[in-house]
């Protein structure tokens, strides 16, 4: 029996595999077949029962301390990260947002920002800081076009000399200016500016007031007669200080002007002081060379009236107000004026004594012109225009031009 299966089996190999191969149907004459593996306990006919038993109470334990330890680590990984990290992702989210945020920010700004009391405060500061980067943006891009007209000029005409000589008369110039403070620092006549104002103001308006007192520092030193420029209340490594190394640069503590943490009490006689204010209910009449005349150096976008008359009410001295409305037809906006401003004005009358030639450095947009006619006929004309501005009827309009203005 086994020989005639060995037979058949040489035969079939022999003869249907090849034909099947040739044709492709050696997969349908053999199909696969699917076999089941038992394992050895179920071969003997025993059943298989765990070793040991699962405690799920424990398992739950273990995976409510894995999910415990996951949680813990995500919330510890802000954590660690410093503040000013933090404060740079928020400005990035805001950044993608579409939120107005500038592309370059110190570390200095950085703390600012954090320190914002309030989101609209960060918001408004981040606004601000993106406008000054636009307008720096725009100031340079202005300069390089500057620079290549320069330059194309040049390349037309033979500029070599004439940029030698520019070069020779700026730098003559500027020793003729430094020698004029010099010489102010010793026998000109002083002028205060009072730095006590910082707690007062917010970072924009420190910035603002040091931009002022740098252009009027530059108006000072290229005037005829300069005063000698006095920083008093000054501290070391205060926002003024950085601010003005920020302007200044390397020139700093090149400048000829004295700078002092001493209050002016302390250096002048008090006799001699006069704290300018528009808030004071005496008005400066003329300019007096042998007074000390002092200036706040504040700017207050809010218009906190009254900080200045009272610090001088404080120290037991003088005060004065410029005379605009003596000599100016005032019509909006507050009678308060730059620092750059009023040391124009100070100057030209230190020069002159001329009020009106002094009183030119005042903004047009805040007066209407100057004083020529009687105190009566202005203020009929005030009157008139109050009327007009409140809105009152055509005819109250006529009567009171007829009683101002009767026919002769």
């Amino acid at each position: 029996m086994q020989s005639a299966n060995t037979l058949l089996r040489k035969i079939v190999r022999s003869s249907v595999l090849p034909f099947a191969s040739q044709h492709g149907m050696k997969k349908d004459l053999f199909p696969l077949s699917r076999t089941l593996s038992l394992p050895f306990c179920l071969k003997q006919g025993k059943s298989c029962e765990p070793s040991e038993k699962l405690d799920l109470d424990a398992w739950k334990k273990v995976m409510k301390s894995g999910l415990e330890e996951e949680v813990s680590k995500t919330v510890s990984e802000p954590k660690e990260l410093s503040s000013l990290a933090a404060a740079r992702e928020t400005l990035e989210m805001w950044r993608l947002a579409g939120r107005l945020v500038p592309e370059n920010i110190s570390e200095e700004q950085l703390k600012t920002f954090m320190e914002c009391p309030s989101k609209s405060a960060k918001k408004k500061y981040l606004k601000y800081l993106h406008l000054k980067e636009l307008y720096k943006k725009s100031q340079m891009d202005k300069k390089r076009e500057r620079r290549l007209e320069a330059q194309d000029q040049a390349s037309k005409t033979d500029e070599t000399k004439k940029s030698s000589f520019i070069y020779l008369q700026s730098n003559t110039m500027d020793k003729t200016y430094n020698w004029r403070a010099a010489q102010s620092m010793i026998f000109g006549q002083p002028l205060v500016f009072d730095m006590s104002y910082e707690k007062e103001m917010s970072y924009r308006e420190v910035t603002n007031t040091v931009r002022q007192i740098v252009m009027s520092e530059g108006c000072n030193r290229r005037s005829v007669d300069p005063f000698h420029i006095h920083f008093c209340n000054f501290k070391d490594d205060s926002l003024y200080h950085r601010e003005f190394i920020k302007q200044y640069r390397e020139a700093w503590g090149k400048l000829l002007i004295t700078v002092t943490d001493q209050c002016y009490t302390e250096i002048f006689p008090k006799d001699k002081l006069i704290y300018l204010t528009a808030d004071s209910p005496k008005v400066m009449k003329t300019f007096d060379h042998d007074k000390i005349y002092i200036v706040g150096s504040m700017v207050d976008k809010s218009i906190k009236t009254g900080v200045s008359l009272a610090r001088a009410k404080r120290l037991q001295l003088d005060t004065a107000a410029l005379p605009l409305d003596k000599y100016l037809l005032w019509s909006t906006g507050a009678k308060n004026l730059t620092l750059d401003q009023i040391m124009h004005i100070l100057l030209t009358l230190k020069d002159t004594a001329d009020w009106k030639k002094a009183l030119e450095f005042v903004p047009k947009r805040k007066y209407c012109g100057f004083v020529n006619k009687p105190v009566k006929e202005l203020k009929k004309t005030l009157d008139l225009m109050n009327t007009l501005k409140l809105g009152k009827g055509w005819e109250e309009a006529q009567k009171q031009v007829a009683k101002n203005y009767p026919k002769k």
